[in-house]
């Protein structure tokens, strides 16, 4: 399946809603919920605005994964980014549609290939529940190694990090 990353615009608003809406249930089986009022448009265009600000302000990097056809199919995003430290931590996620089709792998492939290296960072951190092993799967073989766990009340966190070669 050929995809592509695009950043994150304000564009982007419903169709990005829609697919958060569509997969939410999805999502909610393997990582803790955004809350009821992320999945009412308003508050979502303004978590979005405040997002696309942060993008602005080269903190953070939001991308949307998308088909041939420009359909979502999922995001990628590099977040708290810390400057100094040239580090920054890693989220994604796919849709129902499309998970188990190698697109996660593919997308992270492609992002650490053409939008890290405009990003000055030098280790990417991430971290997945340990009950999610296809997310693992993505961050090995994408070159992440796990290098801690974190328990929280309700979820157990696997810690991965990446050095990035320059």
């Amino acid at each position: 399946m050929m995809i592509g990353i695009e950043k994150l615009s304000i564009h982007d608003a419903e169709g990005l809603f829609q697919f958060e809406s569509r997969n939410r249930a999805f999502f909610e089986k393997s990582v803790p919920s955004r809350g009821d009022a992320y999945y009412q448009y308003d508050h979502f265009s303004r978590g979005l605005q405040a997002l696309l600000d942060e993008q602005a302000q080269g903190i953070s990097f939001f991308g949307l994964i998308k088909n041939s056809q420009g359909d979502i199919l999922g995001r990628i995003n590099l977040v708290d980014i810390e400057k100094e430290e040239g580090v920054g931590h890693l989220g994604y996620r796919v849709g129902e549609d499309t998970a188990g089709k190698g697109v996660a792998s593919q997308a992270l492939n492609l992002f650490l290939a053409e939008h890290v290296p405009q990003l000055a960072v030098k280790i990417i951190c991430a971290k997945t529940t340990t009950d999610n092993i296809s997310s693992q799967k993505v961050l090995l073989k994408n070159g992440f190694e796990p290098y801690d766990m974190e328990s929280e009340t309700k979820d157990d966190f696997l810690h991965y990090r990446l050095n990035v070669v320059e």
